[in-house]
């Protein structure tokens, strides 16, 4: 058949009608839909729900995030937007946010990027979607639900792990991009909160901003500045293989000790050739997972997913600590999770 003649006699009244049957079928979220039943009667169906995933930047950390993420939509037979701030800035953020806010989505997740400073704008959008927070979070808010890590916690692990470094005390350096974001923040204040008590001194902490040159050229300003350095932390995960690289470039291998935060490909073969100590690893497959079923049931159920939430307001998915003896299993295992 031939489709442009048939097209070219359309009416201008038809095309527009045309177009916007197009419009609506390509439009993967939104209202409800039609059926037909045996007896040839329409009836409605369930809504089509808008749900988003935002996060706080385009690390490599959020592939096994999405990899959550699309596992979700496979067992329910849904779809959830992932959206990406190219420049981690929380205006670009804000602004997905609120456009997600003003196209009817039902439900938003989002790791926020300045907690307080952003709380206004989360509160404006929490009037009109469903809210919750992953991996960082922002209690000021009005948002429903934090999934994720107690960063504070996990800040703690790690500085347990530091001591265990320096039994006899020494110093560090912390790196990240930003010192203000929850996450951060908190990681930072359990790390403090377990070395300070053991002799383990800071000496420097530095912010890139998410720039993934500055955060390696950070490194190697402290390392040369501090000669006597004894561990670099990073509290983000491109920290760790920044932190990897200029060690390694200045031959302060086995000089200077990494021991940082998640699982990025080069911290676990820092891990592998005896450069990192260890890294304190998340798990940004539940935050894919379990977001996008809260983000659903949020969406779906209502006051009943409501009830559902904790008493804490707060899914904590735990961490664990990798090294030398358990690394190769946990390479296994991160595979597997990314099919």
């Amino acid at each position: 058949m031939n489709h442009q003649v048939g097209f070219g006699k359309l009416t201008c009244a038809a095309f527009a009608m045309l177009s916007m049957a197009l419009i609506a079928g390509c439009d993967q979220g939104g209202g409800g839909e039609v059926s037909s039943k045996a007896d040839g009667s329409k009836e409605a169906t369930a809504k089509v729900v808008k749900l988003a995933f935002v996060t706080n930047g385009s690390s490599d950390f959020w592939k096994i995030a999405f990899a959550g993420v699309h596992k979700y939509e496979q067992e329910a037979k849904i779809q959830v937007d992932i959206k990406v701030p190219q420049n981690s800035t929380p205006a670009e953020q804000n602004q997905i946010l609120e456009s997600l806010a003003s196209q009817g989505y039902d439900a938003v997740g989002v790791s926020v990027l300045a907690p307080d400073d952003q709380v206004t704008v989360l509160n404006k959008v929490a009037q009109k979607v469903k809210l919750i927070t992953f991996d960082s979070d922002a209690p000021k808010s009005n948002r429903l639900l934090y999934i994720g890590t107690n960063n504070y916690e996990a800040g703690k692990v790690l500085g347990n792990e530091i001591v265990k470094l320096l039994p006899k005390g020494g110093k560090m350096a912390v790196f990240v991009g930003m010192f203000a974001v929850d996450n951060a923040a908190q990681r930072f204040k359990g790390i403090q909160d377990v070395v300070t008590p053991h002799n383990i001194q800071l000496v420097d902490k530095r912010e890139d901003n998410t720039d993934l040159a500055k955060a390696r050229s950070n490194v190697e300003d402290i390392i040369n500045a501090h000669p006597d350095l004894d561990v670099a932390t990073g509290l983000w995960s491109y920290n760790g293989p920044a932190i990897v690289a200029a060690v390694e470039a200045l031959g302060k291998k086995g000089k200077v000790i990494p021991a940082v935060f998640d699982e990025e490909d080069a911290t676990l073969a820092g891990i592998e050739n005896g450069t990192v100590a260890c890294t304190v690893v998340q798990k940004p497959f539940q935050f894919g997972y379990l977001g996008s079923k809260w983000l659903h049931e949020l969406a779906t159920k209502g006051d009943a997913a409501i009830a559902a939430i904790p008493p804490n307001k707060t899914i904590d998915t735990g961490v664990d600590v990798i090294n030398k003896e358990n690394v190769a299993q946990f390479k296994a295992k991160l595979a597997e999770m990314k099919k």
